[in-house]
């Protein structure tokens, strides 16, 4: 547009296609279907999907909708702090960028964009291993976009069977200025998505890589190696990275809560509540109805996160008021970033934001130590009133 005004695309209730500013734009899911309009079809079907029939990515978003908020009222809360302090990280407000692989797929500056959007939201982004931009030049974007303040990062990592892999990468992150390590731990193998199998997509682009893999031990310049998964670790391998970081070590992806006993046994720093957005193994349940047994599992011992369909303020305050600590969002980032780049990332992490203000302020809260499970209620059942 001739004002300089980014455009997108949205689909409209009829089918058809209509023009759109990012001021337009006004939920997660319109994003979602402006980014849907806007990518190739093979790319919208990665990001969108999950394993075989997509059990699990339907759960997450429908198990919020099974929750409803019961409010307080004249509490007189004229004023809410959204603010949280994890792992030695200050974030304005409890929603962080989940780690998600291949931003370049949908946007030019991929990771870059990311970066500069979540420092200038001042929250944390946790930066892929399958980023197709190295993490050193991610941290450099984010402190580039916030020079006043040293800018949220942390790194996602899957083990590697080579243990020389795993100490190379987290040499690199530490060295960009990370500040936690956030390991996957529920790939032992890759999951199945139907769709890129339809669609024959099993490789990047040519040209784009996962960067950070690139040269990693330092002697093998212009190769980049293929991110391994291993049934074969075990709890030995997280005290193994325990003892080889100083870096708080947060596992992302145990969802039993005996797991989580075991976690807190093994001296982790906490616990992102996740089942990959569904793209693991299909059918586990939804991250929001395993919540309140996986905090209770945990006591007070470490934080609890969570990410998994997070796409309204009132999605934050319900996983909020069950115990998480914070939450964290994937996809609708990347819908983001495919509207608008950086604006667009923007742009939704302030959504969320002002969502999120707004819940409260309606559940007359004006903290989180306002927000308790009395204020989440169940749906009775379609069909029945049990």
């Amino acid at each position: 547009m001739s004002d300089g005004r980014i455009t997108a695309l949205y689909e409209t209730t009829a089918g058809e296609t209509a023009p759109a500013t990012l001021d337009d734009l006004l939920t997660v899911r319109d994003f979602e279907a402006a980014a849907r309009v806007r990518l190739e079809p093979i790319y919208y079907d990665y990001v969108a999907g999950g394993a075989h029939d997509e059990v699990t990515v339907r759960a997450n978003e429908e198990g919020f909708a099974r929750l409803s908020l019961l409010p307080r009222v004249l509490r007189g809360n004229t004023k809410r702090d959204v603010s949280v302090s994890l792992f030695g990280s200050r974030a304005s407000m409890p929603v962080l960028i989940s780690p998600t692989a291949f931003h370049r797929l949908v946007c030019a500056e991929g990771e870059v964009a990311t970066a500069r959007a979540a420092a200038r939201a001042d929250t944390i982004m946790i930066a892929s291993m399958a980023s197709t931009v190295a993490v050193g030049e991610v941290a450099a974007a984010a402190r580039a976009a916030a020079p006043d303040r040293e800018p949220g990062l942390w790194f996602q990592l899957y083990l590697q069977p080579d243990r020389e892999d795993t100490t190379a990468l987290v040499r690199r992150a530490t060295e960009a200025g990370c500040t936690a390590l956030v390991v996957t731990v529920d790939s032992p193998v890759l999951g199945v998505s139907d769709r890129n199998r339809r669609n024959h997509f099993h490789d990047l682009p040519a040209g784009m890589y996962c960067e950070n893999l690139r040269n990693l031990r330092g002697d093998e310049p212009g190769n980049v190696r293929q991110i391994a998964m291993s049934a074969a670790l075990t709890w030995d391998d997280v005290d193994w990275l325990r003892e080889h970081t100083s870096l708080p070590v947060i596992l992302k992806g145990v969802l039993h809560p005996e797991d989580a006993r075991i976690a807190v046994a093994h001296g982790v720093a906490g616990l992102l509540l996740s089942n990959h957005g569904g793209r693991q193994l299909d059918t586990a349940p939804a991250t929001i109805e395993l919540l309140p047994e996986f905090v209770r599992a945990v006591g007070a011992e470490i934080p609890v996160l969570l990410d998994g369909g997070i796409r309204r303020g009132t999605d934050i305050v319900k996983a909020l008021a069950l115990g998480a600590a914070a939450v964290g969002v994937g996809r609708p980032i990347v819908w983001g970033l495919a509207v608008g780049g950086e604006q667009g990332a923007a742009r939704v992490l302030e959504t969320l934001r002002e969502e999120l203000d707004h819940a409260l302020a309606l559940c007359g809260a004006d903290g989180f130590a306002d927000l308790s499970p009395a204020l989440v209620r169940v749906r009775p059942a379609a069909g029945g009133t049990r």
